[in-house]
């Protein structure tokens, strides 16, 4: 039997919904009833309905707050092969209800709908890829001691496992043998292309596998939390494989692949991890539709206990960690570079520095602490006026660094699973800027060239002296490649693509480009300010960070806007007011009362920008669901001043049946914020 079942149909009926293997008849179905969603394993169970649907896979299931939901996959499609294993991308998701169709028209609730609505975007437009018999959650060289006998769900990075974790409770609580319908899924980036260099061909993947740990949204999930997880955490994997059949949609034919002495070998897996995450500590910026938000870092003292759990986890999966700090040594920024530096100082048990590289390291580790490495590198001043080539010199920073920590390296015999590990890697560069995106992105595509053209003049495919760059094929590949990583991973975060991807894929950077990046800018601000609230929600919703059945909310409470009705009226004042000065414009009419029209119209509509923009936080759509504490009380407060303005304040309440209407606003995100694993 399959790791995996690779397809299943799906019969229908009032009572159950039935999944069963057509290649694996014999095979136990699951069998979940309605409209309870109990979950058994039946053998030969009696089709109730002949008609059927076939579907991909399972993500699992989802209690709303009316019913519950199997997710599906009715659509994907194969993007590649590793190790002659097929590896699929989700395309189309859809949503089974429990029960009927006639309950839920009766018991119409609109918050059950905007949930499904959040889910299903954010199912279609977050990328999933899955494999029935590989393991994409682990890295090349966790997979090498890992125990294969075990089902593929169990040999998966809980870190990376984003498929939906009901089929897992299921199981733990009742016994089930559910381990055939349970397929890992991860969420990020995925790329396999079937390529040469000179003579030798092979096939180059790259894997950006984003955390489910504290995910979500640019402004609302940054830094550490409680868990030692941090914001916008990736791990990103470059590998090569050389002497394979085929990779790609292709492939090519094992008998025709020479070796660098010209015979037949064995495979060659070469692979190299790097690790992106938000600085472990307490900070935020906080939306107040300005352009730059304002900056707040709380309790450095009290992150360092979260900080060492992140690190002591990173130590045990990756060795040594080398962080590279990006962010600016001046303005905003250095207050999150400063309490950065605190907490590493504060782990280190006899913290030195170097003044000339800046960097914090110890000669003797006597602690699990002392195997982390600080390097600061001031990316915007050293790469100045368009001088990105000047990344370089951080190569010169890490030094031997580089060098000792090598890289994972394993032949393997022809189809053979069995393989033989030459080579692990013995540490990681964890790279961070503010948002771990753009300037990381730069630098991480640097040291993993570094690190191919290293590893391809081991393998003998390139002599010493030799670049990978200098071949236009495989250079054009491994630039887009990187590319495209960054504008997935800035997607996910941000909602726009990536800024300096000109470089990364040209290795210029122009004027254009730099245009280019202003307008991803512009849209991201649009984004982070009206439209990450929906989006971190999905998130929470998604992974279970929020409970709608457990919530204790009333109907049509948690979407309905509760602000006074003045501050909701505003931004209808405001376009108002630009179209009737534009209507008036447009007429000409140079009258007397025109041009007063014009003129109060044009008063009244600066005073409603600027009372909109000076009450920010009242206007940004903020998370419904696990709103943040800091967004809580910075709302309250931006309420409390509007209530003293002499020339408004009489039209928002002060009071609403006892309650404050800010409390009124939010109190379905207190009720929620609580975050439920």
């Amino acid at each position: 039997m399959p790791s995996v079942f690779r397809g299943l149909s799906v019969h229908a009926s009032p009572t159950n919904y039935i999944f069963r293997c057509p290649s694996f008849p014999d095979a136990p179905s699951l069998v979940v009833d309605r409209p309870s969603g109990n979950i058994k394993m039946v053998e030969h169970p009696v089709l109730q309905s002949k008609s059927s649907m076939s579907i991909a896979g399972i993500l699992g299931m989802i209690r709303l707050r009316l019913d519950k939901y199997i997710i599906v996959i009715t659509k994907s499609m194969v993007v590649g092969k590793i190790r002659g294993h097929s590896v699929y991308k989700i395309q189309l998701p859809s949503f089974c209800h429990c029960k009927s169709r006639l309950y839920i028209l009766c018991f119409k609730d609109h918050d059950e709908d905007a949930y499904l609505a959040l889910l299903r975007t954010h199912l279609r437009t977050g990328p999933m890829y899955y494999s029935y018999s590989f393991d994409l959650t682990n890295s090349m060289q966790r997979q090498s001691t890992a125990d294969h006998s075990l089902p593929l769900w169990q040999q998966a990075d809980d870190r990376f496992f984003w498929t939906n974790r009901t089929l897992l409770t299921c199981e733990a609580r009742h016994h089930l043998s559910v381990d055939s319908f349970i397929l890992p899924v991860f969420f990020g980036f995925l790329a396999i292309t079937t390529t040469r260099i000179k003579n030798t061909p092979m096939i180059f993947i790259l894997i950006t596998r984003k955390s489910r740990h504290r995910a979500g949204t640019r402004y609302f999930a940054r830094g550490v939390d409680e868990n030692g997880s941090v914001a916008n955490f990736n791990e990103t994997e470059q590998i090569l494989i050389i002497g394979d059949a085929g990779g790609g949609l292709g492939g090519y034919d094992p008998e025709s692949i020479p070796s660098a002495s010209g015979l037949k070998e064995q495979v060659q897996v070469v692979s190299y991890i790097q690790t992106r995450g938000s600085v472990p500590a307490f900070w935020a910026e906080v939306s107040n539709l300005h352009y730059i938000p304002k900056l707040a870092i709380r309790g450095i003292e009290n992150a360092i206990p979260y900080a060492k759990k992140h690190f002591d986890e990173q130590i045990r999966l990756h060795g040594d960690n080398y962080c590279v700090n990006l962010v600016n040594q001046n303005g905003r920024e250095e207050q999150v570079k400063t309490a950065y530096e605190k907490i590493v100082r504060t782990l280190l048990t006899a913290p030195s520095e170097s003044t000339q590289a800046k960097i914090l390291s110890l000669l003797k580790r006597r602690t699990k602490e002392d195997r982390i490495h600080y390097i600061y590198f001031d990316f915007h001043h050293e790469c100045r006026n368009m001088k990105w080539h000047r990344a370089q010199l951080l190569l010169d920073q890490l030094g031997e660094a580089l060098y000792s920590q090598r890289y994972f390296h394993a032949s393997e015999g022809g189809t053979s699973v069995s393989s033989t590990v030459r080579n692990t890697q013995t540490s990681v560069i964890r790279t961070n800027c503010m948002d771990c995106l753009d300037r990381t992105n730069v630098v991480q595509s640097m040291l993993a060239r570094w690190t191919l053209n290293r590893q391809l003049i081991d393998l003998a495919v390139l002599e010493k002296g030799e670049n990978a760059g200098s071949y236009a094929h495989f250079e054009s590949l491994f630039r887009n490649a990187w590319a495209d990583n960054a504008d997935v991973v800035s997607r996910a975060y941000t909602g726009t693509g990536a800024l300096k991807t000109e470089f990364t894929r040209t290795g210029v950077r122009t004027k254009n480009g730099a245009l280019a990046d202003l307008g991803y800018s512009c849209t991201r601000y649009i984004k982070n300010n009206f439209a990450d609230g929906p989006r971190q929600d999905a998130y929470d919703l998604f992974l279970g960070n929020y409970l709608p059945y457990a919530s204790g909310i009333s109907s049509s409470w948690v979407f309905v806007d509760r602000r006074p009705i003045f501050i909701q009226s505003v931004l209808y004042i405001l376009a108002a007011s630009v179209f009737l000065v534009l209507f008036t414009m447009i007429a000409a009419d140079s009258r007397l009362t025109m041009r007063l029209f014009m003129l109060f119209w044009t008063t009244v509509g600066l005073y409603s920008g600027h009372f909109i923009f000076t009450h920010g936080m009242l206007y940004v759509n903020w998370p419904k669901l696990n709103t943040m504490v800091w967004a809580i009380e910075g709302y309250n407060e931006a309420l409390g001043r509007v209530k003293k303005d002499k020339i408004v304040g009489q039209l928002v309440p002060r009071h609403e049946r006892g309650v404050s209407s800010a409390n009124i606003r939010l109190i379905h995100l207190e009720e929620g914020k609580k975050r439920i694993e």
